[in-house]
């Protein structure tokens, strides 16, 4: 294979220096410095070199045959550096959010990713958001067919707008209606690219291992995809949001609804309100009936993460697709006559997480066995206990320690679920009367409870829900990142 536009042939296997590469791409501050070797005999590389792929070759440096560098050598960009993989965007739209997170968001692009852009070729469209949504209405109204792909600069929120944007706009081309809570959701072809530079980063923290504005970028580069769950989240026939990452009730919800009145905080805002939430203490009563993913392969306590070319996702999926075209076809049961499981009772939280919901402060997260494209979401049920109980179980998400390995804690893996607060069962007679008819042999086993906190909220992936009663869908592999998932890091040869 040959480098388009060199004076002569590069080798079918290119040689890199050893020094400070980051042949995995993670983390990558710096460029690989490639150079041609003239062929077997002289000039060949010695013990100090590794050989990388083609496929990740980002741009040519010249040196001569010894690897002496001069300051007249300098970097050339290929002239088409798609060429060693059809995978590799050529034309990206790009939204930075220049106000998220510490407000770097313009000058972590202009400064780390722009000129990796520049180097492999690839043309930009840029926009600057001025306006909460802007990115989402964006997407609903442009022609977004001549691009490869959209890149969200920013946080977790600026993540979620251009997911929301990406998803709508497919959705309304093919003629799904997304208020419907059995809809079957059009995956887009466009994949989405994530630069980090918010407050927590979860998503990209979650998807790549770090949150490196260069390493997103060569993933970008690199044309890397990663398939990537989403969860619908409906009241009454009506689309709520999207999810990806984090939906939680009571702690995590009254975290981020008290956190919205303190934006003048800045970032402390999140630690204020954490510590005012967790002393309030409050506890909320409800009905949660799930429908367990039975087509997965691994469990939310099996230890086994999910990682780069994941065995769990791609055996799930495929398990899956079996499991509804035998529903399709009448020879499995549906999901209206499936099994489903109820829990009634007071939660401090309820916790559902598509991915491992990791950051830089829960370096394993929420939920760290979770997987990201299974078609499963782990539902996290911690009911009422002390303070203190409560406060051991938040302290090891921050540690090694099995986070659910308490008795006020439950974890199943499912692949559709609901809640309804009592509050809301008392109000709504006709989710009361379903709830009754459906489920009441099963919540009637369960003690009368006597909470009298009100409802609390739902954090939706930072932004806040105020329906108490929602009905929650996975879909399965709907949207593609620009990575490659988590990469383990190489084991040390014994031998060296």
């Amino acid at each position: 294979m040959g480098a388009t536009g060199a004076a002569e042939p590069l080798h079918s296997v290119l040689w890199v220096k050893q020094q400070r590469c980051a042949v995995s791409l993670e983390p990558a501050r710096a460029l690989l410095r490639w150079w041609r070797s003239p062929g077997p005999g002289a000039g060949a590389p010695g013990a100090d070199a590794c050989s990388v792929p083609v496929s990740e070759i980002i741009a040519v440096e010249e040196t001569d045959v010894h690897g002496k560098h001069h300051s007249s050598g300098k970097w050339q960009k290929m002239e088409k550096p798609y060429a060693f993989t059809a995978s590799r965007p050529k034309h990206l739209l790009v939204f930075i959010n220049p106000f998220g997170g510490k407000g770097q968001g313009k000058r972590i692009y202009e400064r780390k990713v722009a000129p990796l852009f520049t180097l492999a070729s690839i043309t930009t469209d840029i926009i600057v958001t001025e306006h909460a949504n802007q990115a989402k209405e964006t997407l609903y109204e442009i022609n977004i067919d001549k691009y490869d792909g959209i890149v969200s600069v920013g946080g977790d929120g600026m993540f979620s707008e251009v997911l929301h944007g990406l998803i709508g706009r497919t959705q309304r081309s093919a003629g799904v209606d997304q208020n419907h809570p059995r809809a079957v959701l059009v995956p887009s072809s466009l994949r989405i690219g994530i630069i980090p530079a918010g407050s927590t980063d979860c998503v990209c923290y979650s998807t790549v291992g770090t949150s490196d504005a260069e390493t997103s970028a060569l993933h970008i580069v690199v044309g890397d995809s990663l398939a990537m769950d989403v969860s619908s989240v409906h009241h009454n026939s009506t689309l709520l949001r999207y999810s990806v990452s984090l939906l939680g009730y009571g702690f995590y919800g009254d975290i981020i609804k008290d956190s919205e009145k303190k934006r003048w905080l800045g970032l402390a805002r999140y630690d204020f309100s954490g510590l005012k939430t967790f002393l309030s203490h409050h506890c909320y009563e409800g009905t949660v009936s799930f429908l367990p993913a039975q087509h997965t392969v691994g469990s939310p306590r099996d230890r086994k993460p999910c990682r780069a070319g994941c065995f769990v996702c791609r055996q799930s999926r495929q398990q899956l697709e079996e499991e509804q075209k035998k529903a399709l076809y009448g020879l499995e049961a549906a999901e209206d006559v499936e099994e489903w499981q109820v829990v009634c009772g007071k939660f401090l939280a309820i916790n559902a997480t598509n991915m491992s919901c990791a950051c830089r402060r829960s370096p394993r997260g929420l939920s760290p066995a979770a997987h990201l494209g299974d078609g499963s979401s782990d539902l996290i049920l911690i009911r009422k206990c002390s303070r203190f109980n409560f406060l051991r179980f938040l302290i090891r998400h921050t540690n090694q320690q099995d986070q659910f390995d308490f008795t006020f804690v439950e974890v199943y893996r499912v692949k559709k679920f609901q809640f309804t607060s009592k509050h809301m069962e008392e109000e709504d007679s006709d989710l009361k009367e379903g709830g009754k008819k459906r489920f009441g042999h099963i919540c009637s086993s369960h003690p009368s409870c006597c909470c009298t906190v009100s409802n609390s909220s739902w954090n939706c992936d930072g932004e806040v829900l105020h329906s108490p009663a929602i009905e929650v869908r996975v879909h399965c592999q709907l949207v593609r990142l620009f990575a490659r998932g988590i990469e383990e890091n190489p084991k040390p040869d014994s031998h060296s």
